[in-house]
């Protein structure tokens, strides 16, 4: 049977019936499964964000081959990076329950954690395959934002990652968020937050995942218009879901602190990465005008025509 809650919009007078469960399913010698909507939506999400990838790197004449093998191990190293990420930052509670850290399927992912990981795997085997390390960076800034923006909707589902109490008209609330505040007020106390439990509160969810979804129309315009470096597009990924990271993350109630203090881990981390990659973005596009050579891509000849050898993105190609 389904899992519903009844979601409520401050400028909707009816409540939406929201279900946590798509599918059980009774499988022959594994027995019952289980699908949830969160799992179904993140996998979705995904698969867009492969699919584009791939798309892309096969116009840049990337080998799939070599792309598959970055796949597979950047998504294992995404989830160890995004599962360690999330225990360290909460160390007190785990420090005294170790058989529940590798316990991903109770919750605990951070999404820093998971790009950092993943791009650590594929850093390796993209030196291992010798690939283009920095155009894989660009392919991976426009697929994370679709698989971003796509699987925030999961927490949706779930009724999690929603922010403080708001009087906006898109304001919701829920069974789900109203228990969630009522069983956290005491730690909502110390770090300085007030909560009322019946009140609606930022769907923050929504926020980060139309930001994301601009930001993925902007920054593939950007690349098909604008692209003059490999490794561009991943600054400037960088720097607009640093932007929106930053503002969103101040009104979550689920934040993820340093100790005992009221600084925000993904805040501090966001808006430290929109400082570092802006002044590379700048030094580097500078150096280009400075210094212009043709791209390590595809960019400037048409879809179709026949690219010079000197300008191709060899297999092996170097990371200049």
């Amino acid at each position: 049977m389904n899992d519903y809650t009844v979601v409520y919009f401050k400028g909707i007078e009816r409540g939406f019936s929201v279900p946590s469960v798509l599918a059980q399913l009774d499988i022959p010698f594994f027995g019952e499964m289980t699908i949830k909507w969160y799992g179904a939506i993140i996998a979705f999400g995904f698969l867009l964000a492969v699919l584009f990838g791939g798309r892309q790197a096969y116009k840049w004449r990337m080998s799939i081959d070599k792309m598959l093998d970055v796949l597979i191990y950047g998504t294992i190293g995404g989830i160890l990076g995004a599962r360690l990420y999330y225990v360290a930052f909460e160390w007190d509670y785990y420090a005294s329950h170790l058989n529940e850290v590798f316990q991903i399927w109770r919750g605990g992912l951070a999404i820093y954690g998971g790009i950092i990981g993943g791009l650590l795997a594929a850093f390796v085997t993209c030196k291992i395959n010798k690939l283009n390390f920095y155009n894989l960076l660009d392919l991976a800034g426009m697929s994370l934002l679709i698989g971003q923006g796509i699987g925030r909707w999961g927490n949706f589902m779930n009724q999690e990652a929603f922010g403080t109490n708001t009087d906006l008209p898109w304001g919701m609330k829920s069974g789900k968020t109203m228990d969630y505040i009522f069983s956290n007020m005491e730690t909502f106390s110390e770090k300085g937050i007030e909560m009322d439990p019946a009140g609606y509160v930022h769907p923050t969810f929504l926020y980060e995942s139309l930001w994301c979804l601009i930001g993925f129309g902007i920054l593939y315009l950007i690349m098909r218009k604008w692209r003059k470096f490999s490794g561009q597009i991943f600054l400037c990924y960088g720097i607009w879901y640093g932007i929106g990271r930053t503002i969103f993350e101040g009104l979550r109630t689920d934040s993820l602190y340093i100790g005992d203090t009221t600084l925000r881990v993904s805040q501090l981390l966001s808006a430290a990465v929109v400082v570092v990659f802006l002044v590379l973005l700048v030094i580097l596009l500078v150096k280009h005008i400075k210094n212009p050579k043709p791209i390590e891509g595809v960019d400037f000849f048409p879809e179709g025509s026949r690219i010079p050898k000197s300008e191709r993105i060899e297999e092996n190609g170097s990371d200049n």
